[in-house]
């Protein structure tokens, strides 16, 4: 708390109250509002909570305007450099980087993880051949709890750790199994041997039942390194919409199964995770590399409904830190595997035209995260209805560790429970129905 305070006048009243202002270690005060109600008789309004702190946490800090990304004060830029994702998990769950001893040991743990019950296997088969993969991993994950449900007890904090590895170890085979059922092909058993994403490639695209990184179907270590990459600078972002989900969810007591679930299904959403997905329709939408000119004249017409996506974001006012990092390995990439596919041609055209464009330049418009994500996973032959799924790998690490954190640091935290602007009717008395 700091030694500031925010004094709110009542114009009606004249009552005056002062509020304290909480400082963290980075970033904007906080007033403390929760006596408002009591001292005023009202609430605060902030659609879509855009300047309202839901909770305390160490885990992610971003500064939008300086366009800064750091876990637990790690910057993204470095781990992104030097990290295996695993590694970047287990910062987000301890708080510290692992040693040699406890990455070893952890990688061991999340690879025994990984290992799904035989029974869920057969719960694939209830979904339809072309269901979503999203509409699966929805599905599957919220089933966990009634395989493993004897290593629920959310105040058990062996309980708690068992569930948050699991899940992460589990995420990757049953987003694997979602897209071998929707293609016919049978499943892939993880393996111990392989590194996280080694392991993930290896049961999306195996031919066979044993193995794809072998001496026939090799795997270019780029191509793991891309994905290691895109997972890192996917693992948490603070307190987004389906971040914001899994603690809502978390703060009624649910077990941690369907506190993902929930997050899942929230971060379904085009606004949200499937904005990578959005960017590859924009491009097939534009065509050709002729029309851009064309289609960046639609999109600073504002009475135009046509938008560019995957630029701008809502966060970052000056330019995303992740998309920094990831657009040099998009562009080697492409110049790697794809240089003769029409669409990435289209896409590197788009950005040249934007990044010199004074519109977009005053506006801040820069490419996104989004933006690149989805034309790496398409160079990593990764289907476009599993880029949301992707990105729900990813993004699982962080929700589990943002479910620990409120249950060990914030363990007396009330149930979430927003409030509303009425604009309904006032009270009105039932009328029968043959008198209306």
């Amino acid at each position: 708390m700091s030694n500031h305070s925010l004094l709110i006048k009542h114009t009606g009243t004249g009552k005056e109250v002062e509020y304290p202002l909480l400082n963290g270690t980075l970033g904007a005060e906080s007033v403390d509002l929760r006596s408002l109600y009591k001292d005023f008789g009202c609430f605060s309004y902030d659609p879509g909570f855009t300047i309202t702190a839901s909770c305390k946490s160490k885990i992610t800090y971003i500064d939008g305007d300086r366009g800064i990304l750091l876990y637990r004060g790690y910057p993204i830029e470095q781990l992104a450099e030097n990290c295996d994702f695993i590694e970047v998990a287990y910062l987000l769950l301890q708080g510290e980087l692992p040693n040699a001893t406890q990455f070893r040991d952890f990688n061991l743990e999340i690879s025994d993880r990984a290992i799904i019950h035989e029974a869920l296997r057969k719960f694939f088969d209830g979904f339809h051949y072309d269901a979503h993969p999203m509409a699966m991993l929805v599905g599957v994950v919220g089933s966990l709890a009634a395989f493993y449900h004897k290593e629920m007890n959310v105040k058990d904090p062996q309980h708690r750790w068992i569930c948050a590895t699991r899940m992460i170890g589990k995420i990757s085979t049953i987003a694997a199994a979602s897209y071998r059922h929707s293609i016919g092909r049978p499943f892939v058993y993880p393996r111990m041997d392989l590194n996280y994403c080694e392991n993930f490639l290896n049961m999306m695209f195996s031919r066979s039942s044993q193995t794809y990184i072998d001496q026939d179907h090799y795997i270019d270590p780029f191509l793991v390194k891309a994905l290691n990459l895109l997972f890192i600078l996917h693992a948490d972002h603070e307190q987004n919409a389906s971040t914001s989900t899994v603690r809502l969810a978390g703060s009624t007591g649910a077990n941690p199964y369907a506190c993902v679930a929930a997050g899942i299904a929230a971060l379904w959403g085009p606004a949200h995770g499937g904005a990578n997905e959005a960017v590859l329709n924009m491009l097939a939408q534009i065509g050709c590399a002729e029309n851009v000119p064309k289609y960046i004249a639609k999109a600073k017409d504002v009475n135009d409904p046509f938008r560019l996506m995957g630029f701008g974001h809502r966060v970052y006012k000056n330019f995303d830190p992740r998309a920094t990092i990831i657009r040099k390995t998009c562009h080697e990439l492409l110049s790697k595997f794809q240089k003769n596919d029409p669409l990435f041609e289209l896409a590197l055209v788009l950005e040249e035209h934007a990044l010199k464009d004074e519109y977009f330049i005053e506006r801040k418009l820069y490419p996104n995260v989004d933006f690149y994500s989805g034309i790496i996973y398409k160079a990593l032959n990764i289907p476009v209805d599993m880029f949301t799924v992707m990105f729900a790998i990813a993004r699982t690490a962080g929700w589990v560790s943002h479910w620990l954190e409120m249950q060990e640091e914030q363990p007396g935290m009330p149930i979430g429970r927003p409030r509303q602007l009425y604009l309904g009717p006032q009270r009105r008395d039932f009328i029968p129905i043959n008198q209306r």
